[in-house]
C-alpha cells in the first residue's frame, strides 16, 4: 500500500518542487538523496525488482537504510527489461535531478549515463558519486575505508603503527554531501542558462579534502604530523580529565580570554596574574607542570559539578559519549534534533526508531519527518500514475515483473 505523506507542521522543506530520482545503495548515495528529501524535494528510489539488499544487512550496517531513507517514496523496477528501463526513462523524464553511485559503467550499459539521458533532457542535473574523480584512478571501486587508509584518515585517526578508520561512515557522508552542494550550485546555474550538469562528488577527494588541514600543516611546520592520538596540542589545557567516580570530561582552553575565565571561575589569582600565562604559548611551555595542576583541580568534582562551573565561565567542554547516549539527550530532544521512523525491515520491524535529523535549521524551523520510512516498492501506484500509466498497464506491467 502507498504510504500517505506525514504533515509537514510547518517544516522547512526549501527545495519543495524539486523531483529527483535516485538509483542508489548502501551509505554515500543515500545521503545525497536524504539530505535532498530532508530539504523537501520528492525524491523516488529506484530499489531492484527484489528490494534494496541494505535494507538487510547487518553488524554495522545494519542503521544504513532506516538512518539514509526517510523522505523517500520506493519503487521496484528490473532494469534488465525493457519495460522497467522505459519506466526508468520516464521517471527521469520527470525529474529534475538524477544520482546514481553504481561501479564505473554501469549506467552507461544500461542506457541510463549522463551522456545518453542528456541528449533528452538537457535541463537534466546528473549526479555520480564515485571512488575517485577524473585521472588514473578513476575506474577503481572503492569504498570508505579504503579511502580512509590511502588518504591519510586512518594514519591520523589510530596509534603510531596501528591506521584505524574513523568510527562513522565519514567519507561516504561528506562525499554525499559535497554531491549535494555540487547539485544546487548546478541548479543555481540552471536558473541562468536553463541546462543542467553533470556533478560528480567522488571518495578519494573527499578523503583529501579533509586531511588538507595536515597537509597544510606539514607545509608551515615543515614536519609531517604525527598522528592526532600523540600529537603535541597547539594549547596547553585541551585534553581529557579524570574526575571524581572515575568520570571522564574534556575541556578546551584555546584562547588567552578563556584563560582568564577559569582563572576567575576557579579562583586562581595567582594564574591569572602571572603573565608568563597570559598568553597561550607561555601556556603551552608551562604545559609539563600546569596540565598535571589542572588535573588535580578538575579531580576534586564530580561531573555535574564541574559540568556546570565550565558551562558558567563560558568554557568548551564534553561528556565522553556513545552514541547510544544521544537518544536521551535533552537537547536533541527538545530542538526537534531527532525524528522518529518506522522501521521496515529485520526483527524490529515495525518499531520506531529515534535518529538524527538534518543539522540545519531555516529561519530557526528544522528540516524533519513528513514521509515516514518507505517499504520496498510501497510508492509504485502513485508514482505510475503520475507519469502517465493506466490500471491496466499497471497490472501487466506487475505480472511481467517488470515493476513492483
Amino acid at each position: 500500500m502507498t504510504q500517505a505523506p506525514q504533515k509537514s507542521r510547518g517544516l522547512a522543506k526549501p527545495l519543495q518542487g524539486l523531483r529527483v530520482v535516485e538509483f542508489t545503495h548502501m551509505v554515500m548515495g543515500p545521503t545525497t538523496g536524504l539530505i535532498l528529501a530532508d530539504l523537501g524535494a520528492d525524491v523516488i528510489k529506484v530499489e531492484p525488482i527484489n528490494g534494496d539488499s541494505t535494507r538487510h544487512l547487518k553488524g554495522s550496517g545494519a542503521g544504513y537504510f532506516p538512518m539514509y531513507n526517510r523522505n523517500k517514496r520506493s519503487i521496484r523496477l528490473d532494469l534488465k527489461t525493457e519495460e522497467g528501463l522505459d519506466i526508468a526513462n520516464r521517471l527521469v523524464g520527470s525529474a529534475d535531478i538524477v544520482i546514481e553511485n553504481f561501479r564505473p559503467g554501469t549506467m552507461d550499459k544500461l542506457g541510463l549515463g549522463y551522456e545518453s539521458l542528456v541528449k533528452k533532457y538537457p535541463r537534466l542535473i546528473y549526479c555520480s558519486l564515485k571512488g575517485f574523480l577524473s585521472g588514473p584512478y578513476e575506474k577503481r571501486v572503492a569504498l570508505d575505508e579504503v579511502v580512509q587508509m590511502m588518504g591519510g584518515l586512518a594514519y591520523m585517526t589510530g596509534l603510531p603503527d596501528k591506521p584505524m578508520r574513523a568510527g562513522s561512515s565519514v567519507i561516504d557522508i561528506t562525499g554525499g554531501m559535497f554531491g549535494v552542494i555540487g547539485i544546487l550550485a548546478a541548479v543555481e546555474e540552471r536558473h541562468q542558462s536553463g541546462f543542467g550538469k553533470y556533478v560528480t562528488s567522488a571518495l578519494f577527494e573527499t578523503t583529501a579534502f579533509l586531511v588538507g588541514q595536515h597537509m597544510a600543516q606539514e607545509c608551515v611546520s615543515g614536519e609531517a604530523p604525527p598522528p592526532m592520538s600523540v600529537r603535541r596540542s597547539a594549547w596547553a589545557i585541551y585534553d581529557v580529565f579524570t574526575i571524581k567516580n572515575d568520570e571522564k570530561l574534556f575541556v578546551g582552553i584555546v584562547s588567552d580570554a578563556l584563560w582568564q575565565r577559569f582563572c576567575k571561575e576557579f579562583e586562581l589569582l595567582e594564574w591569572a596574574a602571572d603573565e608568563g600565562l597570559a598568553y597561550n604559548q607561555g601556556r603551552v611551555d608551562a604545559r609539563e607542570w600546569l596540565l598535571p595542576a589542572v588535573s588535580d583541580l578538575f579531580a576534586q568534582f564530580d561531573k555535574a559539578t564541574l559540568s556546570m562551573r565550565l558551562e558558567r565561565a563560558g568554557l568548551p567542554f564534553a561528556p565522553i559519549n556513545r552514541p547510544s547516549d544521544l537518544f536521551d539527550d535533552e537537547h536533541l530532544k527538545q530542538g526537534n534534533g531527532l525524528l522518529s521512523v518506522t522501521l521496515t525491515d529485520g526483527p524490529a520491524s515495525g518499531t520506531k526508531a529515534t535518529l538524527p535529523a538534518l543539522p540545519l535549521e531555516f529561519d530557526q524551523k528544522r528540516t524533519g519527518l513528513y514521509r515516514d520510512l518507505p517499504e520496498s516498492g510501497a510508492d509504485v501506484e502513485s508514482i505510475l500514475c503520475e507519469l502517465g500509466f493506466s490500471a491496466e498497464e499497471y497490472v501487466k506491467l506487475r505480472a511481467n515483473r517488470a515493476v513492483d
